[in-house]
C-alpha cells in the first residue's frame, strides 16, 4: 500500500468508521447500501429502496453481463476500491467472494459493517439470498414478494414430466461452460435439459475446446449471443463456421451470457429463456 493511500485511509478512519459502526450497533435499517457484487446489485435493486443504494458494482453497467442496465445507469457506482467505498459512509456493503479481497480487508480494518455472499449453486440457496438482502436492508416483504414471482416463473418454465429430455450443453464465450452441482446445471434439469458437460471432462465451470465440440455434440447448444461490433475469438467461436456443419445432428438455441452466471431475479429471465430453447430444440428435432 502506498504512503498516500495509507493516509487516505487512515483519514477515513478516524472521521467516519465510528459512525458506521454506531449506525450498525443500533439496530436501525441501513440507510446508505453499497453493493460490490453484480448478482447481489440485481437483487438490491429490487428489494431496497431507491434512496438506500449508496452504489452498485461498475459490473452493474456492462451491457453483456448485466441485466438491471437501465437502472444502473441511473446510480452511484465504484470500482471495488476501499477509497471509494469509505468516501460513500456506507453502513451496509454487500460483498462476494470475488469482491476485491484487499477491499474486504480494508473495510474490516476500518469496522465498516460488511456481509459476504456465497456464489448460490442451487436455487434454494439463491433465494435464501434473495430473503437475506432483504432483511439487511430492513424489507423482508419485498423479499419474499420477490421470490414468490421467482418461484412462478420456475413454475411457468418446468418442462412438463412428459416432455423428452435433450442433451445439452452451455456454450458461452471462449467455449465456457457450466457443469454439475452450479446453479445452471439446476436449471437446465428443471427446464427439460440433461447437463453433458461432464462428457468433456468439466467439473463445476471450464472451457469446451471446439474440437472435442464438433466430434461428440449435444443435441442442443446454448450458445450466447456475440457483443455487437465484437471482433474477439472469444465471442466468434460461438458462431464458429464449422458449426454449420453439424446442424443435421445439433441444434443451436440462444442463452444470453447475462443469464449465465446470477440467481436471485435473473433466474425469471432465465427459466424463460431455458423454456423456449427447450420447446424450440423439440420443434426442430420433431
Amino acid at each position: 500500500m502506498t504512503a498516500t493511500r495509507r493516509q487516505t485511509l487512515t483519514g477515513f478512519a478516524a472521521s467516519g468508521a465510528s459512525l458506521i459502526v454506531s449506525s450498525a450497533a443500533a439496530g436501525t435499517e441501513p440507510r446508505r447500501v453499497v453493493s460490490l457484487n453484480a448478482c447481489l446489485d440485481a437483487i438490491l435493486v429490487h428489494v431496497a429502496d431507491r434512496g438506500q443504494i449508496a452504489a452498485l458494482s461498475h459490473y452493474a453497467r456492462e451491457t453483456a453481463g448485466s441485466t438491471i442496465v437501465e437502472v444502473a445507469r441511473t446510480l452511484p457506482f465504484t470500482w471495488e476500491t476501499a477509497e471509494e467505498v469509505i468516501a460513500l459512509r456506507p453502513d451496509l456493503v454487500l460483498t462476494s467472494r470475488h469482491s476485491a479481497l484487499a477491499t474486504r480487508n480494508a473495510l474490516g480494518r476500518l469496522g465498516v459493517r460488511t456481509e459476504l455472499f456465497s456464489v448460490p449453486e442451487s436455487v434454494e440457496v439463491s433465494l435464501a439470498q434473495v430473503r437475506e438482502v432483504a432483511r439487511l436492508v430492513g424489507r423482508p416483504e419485498r423479499g419474499e414478494s420477490l421470490v414468490a414471482r421467482v418461484e412462478a416463473a420456475l413454475a411457468a418454465g418446468a418442462a412438463p414430466p412428459v416432455a423428452p429430455r435433450l442433451k445439452a450443453l452451455v456454450y458461452q464465450p471462449n467455449g465456457f461452460a457450466a457443469g454439475k452441482g452450479t446453479l445452471m446445471d439446476e436449471m437446465m434439469t428443471r427446464a427439460g435439459f440433461d447437463n453433458v458437460a461432464g462428457r468433456y471432462g468439466l467439473g463445476k465451470w471450464g472451457n469446451v475446446p471446439i474440437e472435442r465440440l464438433l466430434a461428440d455434440p449435444p443435441q442442443v447448444l446454448l450458445s450466447g449471443v456475440p457483443v455487437q461490433g465484437s471482433r474477439t475469438w472469444a465471442d466468434r467461436v460461438m458462431r464458429h463456421p464449422a458449426l454449420a456443419a453439424l446442424s443435421g445432428r445439433m441444434v443451436q438455441a440462444q442463452l444470453d451470457e447475462k443469464l449465465l452466471y446470477c440467481g436471485g431475479p435473473v433466474l425469471i429471465r432465465t427459466a424463460a429463456a431455458l423454456a423456449r430453447a427447450h420447446r424450440e430444440a423439440l420443434e426442430a428435432i420433431a
